[in-house]
């Protein structure tokens, strides 16, 4: 049915349980800030509300909470490429060493070996975001391309049916980017573009195994986020009480968070941890096929960036 095992997966994350305890840190820090600054924002939006009617106070909230709430997410944009670099390519890092059964050195931390490891593979942050946004890119043609076969049937409703089907296609790859990156620190790769363009090629000719794991993974991990999220409901009104007028509303939204975090810290690890295995036992022995290297070629710009930034590199090496 799939490719990989849930229990090898747990397994990795106990084993990279200094990850995992610093991904808690890191997206429950960022959920307690949503929470404080949105709260604050719709304290003060209370407070000048007080100036006029009840309507106008229970506006003055809302937006000064939606100020705040906006402000938090614009700084954890801001932030995004750091977290891909530190927390999940580091994350990352470790579990392909311990899926090929490398030894973690002696006197080194967990997290400053995974930080090295990163840091031979794609130097900067910047270098590794630009990577990952190229591999974004052309995991969302391929995806393309499979709607557009399916919107070739014959089959009265299908428009309609593929459009649903995409949308949990785009959701699906998601994790799948963060394997992609996986290949070149597995293969020691020198050269990020380079080894990124040969594992998207390899994954093209799989992609219907990848995606069938991949949708599995997807059923399993925002089934358990929508779980949580309904879980979260009783401690976010608690929350959401002490809130200027009660702030109902706010509830659902804390909700959301706590269940965000959740899913950051635990979810998408175990998402990506079982991944791994499923992509690395999908192509094992397998070489780049010169025909999907072709089409994705011909299919997608930012594949071809990828060739351009690859080739100066192979270049300068001959």
């Amino acid at each position: 049915m799939w490719d990989f095992s849930f229990g090898r997966g747990l397994g990795l994350m106990l084993q990279t349980l200094p990850f995992v305890v610093l991904r808690i840190a890191v997206y429950f820090a960022a959920a307690l800030a949503y929470v404080l600054v949105t709260g604050t924002g719709a304290g003060l939006g209370w407070g000048i509300g007080a100036l006029g009617d009840e309507g106008f106070r229970a506006s003055a909230t809302f937006f000064g909470g939606l100020g705040g709430f906006l402000l938090v997410l614009l700084v954890m944009y801001w932030l995004r490429e750091y977290l891909l670099y530190i927390v999940k390519a580091g994350h990352i890092a470790v579990m392909v060493e311990l899926i090929d059964g490398r030894p973690m050195p002696e006197g080194r931390s967990q997290i400053g070996h995974a930080q090295a490891i990163v840091r031979d593979r794609f130097g900067e942050a910047s270098v590794l975001f630009a990577v990952d946004q190229l591999v974004k890119g052309v995991l969302r043609a391929i995806t393309g391309l499979i709607r557009g076969v399916f919107t070739l049937l014959p089959i009265p409703g299908m428009r309609q049916l593929v459009t649903i089907l995409h949308a949990f296609l785009r959701v699906a790859v998601g994790f799948i980017d963060e394997v992609i990156l996986a290949y070149g620190m597995r293969t020691r790769a020198t050269d990020p573009w380079a080894s990124a363009r040969t594992a998207l090629v390899l994954y093209a000719q799989n992609h219907r195994a990848m995606l069938k794991n991949a949708a599995w993974i997807t059923v399993f991990v925002y089934g358990l986020a929508a779980l949580l999220f309904f879980v979260m409901l009783a401690p976010a009104a608690l929350i959401a009480n002490l809130y200027p007028g009660g702030a109902g509303a706010m509830g659902v939204v804390i909700a959301v968070i706590l269940a965000w975090a959740v899913k950051q810290a635990f979810l998408e690890p175990l998402a990506v941890a079982c991944l791994l295995q499923a992509y690395f036992r999908t192509i094992e022995g397998q070489a780049p096929n010169p025909e999907w290297d072709a089409r994705l070629e011909g299919m997608s710009a930012r594949f071809r960036q990828l060739k351009d930034r690859a080739m100066p590199a192979r270049t300068a090496a001959q």
